[in-house]
């Protein structure tokens, strides 16, 4: 996995396997970095900005 691959909001969704609108949710309430391409161009989440959402919602720290 390529951590600057840009993901659309379907994409992250599908990979969660949530709504693409609890993606929007998250996005609006600044809980998953995104950016804005316009009304129409919806939003692209960096890997790297997934995976970080991610570990911050773990709700145990890996063993190392």
């Amino acid at each position: 996995m390529n951590k600057d691959e840009w993901m659309n909001v379907e994409q992250v969704a599908d990979e969660l396997g949530v709504h693409v609108e609890t993606i929007r949710k998250w996005i609006r309430e600044k809980q998953l970095n995104a950016v804005s391409l316009g009304r129409r161009g919806g939003y692209r989440i960096r890997r790297s900005s997934l995976e970080d959402f991610l570990h911050r919602r773990e709700t145990m720290p890996k063993r190392e």
